[in-house]
C-alpha cells in the first residue's frame, strides 16, 4: 500500500519506490530505500512528515504515494 494510506504513528518497512528514474534517485538520496523502517509522524491532507533513520522528512502527497510499504 502507498505510504499515504498509513495512519499517524504507524511504522512499516519500505517495500518499493515507484516512479521514473529522477524520482527514484531523489527519494533514494533522501534515504527512502527498500527495507528502511519509516514512521508517519504527521499527516496534513496527504502531505506527510515521516521519521526515517532518526530524522524527520517532509513529503508532499505526490512523492509519498510513490513509496510502497
Amino acid at each position: 500500500m502507498p505510504l499515504t494510506l498509513l495512519g499517524v504513528g504507524v511504522r512499516r518497512n519500505i517495500i518499493a519506490v515507484k516512479g521514473d528514474d529522477a524520482v527514484k534517485k531523489h527519494l533514494h538520496n533522501l534515504g527512502f530505500v527498500e527495507g528502511a523502517e519509516i514512521e508517519v509522524i504527521a499527516d496534513n491532507s496527504g502531505d506527510l512528515i515521516v521519521g526515517l533513520y532518526g530524522s524527520r522528512v517532509a513529503l508532499n502527497k505526490d512523492l509519498a504515494k510513490r513509496i510502497i510499504v
